[in-house]
């Protein structure tokens, strides 16, 4: 135990020792974490519109003044023709095209029935499929209203459905409360798997690893010391993260924060275990950050923090369950937004606990292999 000790000791000396270690496990997350929620916005908004209005009616600029009105939309052009608009979409100055036709209005009294010409700019996705959902259902309500007005006047009033809706757990839909606790996965992963990976392979580079391997100190006590003081800083994070979350977002966890605690303390054993193992593979600092970046990056995106699993395809959704990432959004959000608590989260308990002793298991025994 004093062994552990001396060696804790030596290593959170050298810790705060290096500067350049203190800022990046602190005041690097805190600037992300103060700058991502409010940069990645789920919200899509000023979607640049193009009109081609053909047929100029009252009825034609009603449903315009839907469009611009609903808070989604951009007027940006007010074209002669078709053409005209395409050369905006061309130039990326417009991202939709709505074309109404001649006699949009006398066929929609007569007739009952009139057809809508949108065209969408598809290179950026999101926004153009956001924007696209967004407009078909304005003229969807748009449709409705008129089948209303004209049942009216006719004496049979067109049957309607009400829908009431509420949003559980998110009232509001507030999109940072339901980024934040991902975001705060993200920051606690990087600062345990990164650190500890260059921290190991730190010591390779400057060779005071070999003065190690020669001394009476044994193999997993050395591994404790290099992993316990990482562990002890990322739940700092952690804290500063919460705090931050409460101060800047007003947001505060509905669960136990014991709870978060509690499994932080055990995900922390997964992620410390991934930085370990990829230190035994890499011989200077530069391998081990183009590795860690390489998983990082899979870990993101297949952890569901910017897509959820279940729009993902079907062989996403197999990898993403050998992702730990994805175990601690999935948590982070259920105790801070659901109020779950431990007993709920048992399932993710199970499976990050065999993920970690996988991960460290393979570290211990690569590293004995190789050194």
């Amino acid at each position: 135990m004093k062994t552990i000790l001396f060696l804790i000791q030596k290593e959170f000396r050298q810790i705060f020792r290096d500067k350049a270690i203190l800022v990046i496990t602190f005041v690097v997350p805190t600037i992300q974490f103060l700058l991502l929620p409010f940069a990645a916005n789920y919200e899509v908004k000023n979607v640049n519109l193009s009109v081609v209005d053909h047929d100029r009616s009252d009825m034609s600029q009603e449903l315009i003044s839907k469009v611009t009105g609903s808070g989604y939309f951009k007027l940006v052009s007010y074209d002669e023709s078709y053409d005209q608009a395409y050369k905006n979409i061309e130039s990326d100055a417009s991202d939709v095209v709505l074309e109404i036709p001649k006699g949009f209005e006398k066929n929609l009294i007569k007739e009952d029935h009139e057809e809508l010409f949108v065209a969408v700019n598809a290179i950026n996705g999101s926004k153009a499929g956001l924007g696209s959902s967004y407009l078909l259902q304005i003229i969807s309500n748009y449709n409705n209203d008129i089948r209303v007005e004209t049942g009216s006047s006719s004496g049979n009033v067109a049957p309607q459905i009400d829908v009431a809706s509420s949003n559980w757990f998110n009232i509001h839909m507030n999109y940072k409360l339901y980024f934040v606790p991902g975001i705060l996965a993200l920051l606690v992963t990087l600062v345990g798997g990164f650190q500890t990976a260059l921290n190991i392979v730190k010591e390779k580079e400057i060779g005071t690893i070999e003065q190690i391997n020669v001394t009476p100190i044994k193999k997993h006590h050395f591994i404790i010391a290099k992993l316990l003081p990482f562990w002890v800083l990322a739940n700092v994070v952690f804290t500063v993260g919460l705090f931050l979350a409460w101060l800047v977002y007003g947001i505060t966890s509905e669960g136990n924060v014991f709870v978060m605690y509690t499994f932080i303390a055990l995900y922390l054993f997964v992620a410390l275990g991934f930085g370990l193992l990829v230190s035994t593979f890499c011989e200077t600092q530069q391998q081990a950050m183009l590795i860690m970046f390489f998983f990082m990056l899979i870990f993101i995106l297949l952890g569901g923090l910017f897509t959820p699993i279940d729009s993902m395809p079907a062989w996403a959704k197999t990898v993403s369950r050998f992702n730990p990432m994805r175990y601690l959004v999935e948590v982070m959000r259920m105790v801070m937004l659901k109020g779950s608590s431990l007993h709920n989260i048992l399932p993710h308990f199970a499976i990050v606990l065999g993920l970690g002793i996988f991960l460290n298991g393979w570290a211990v025994l690569n590293y004995r292999k190789t050194n």
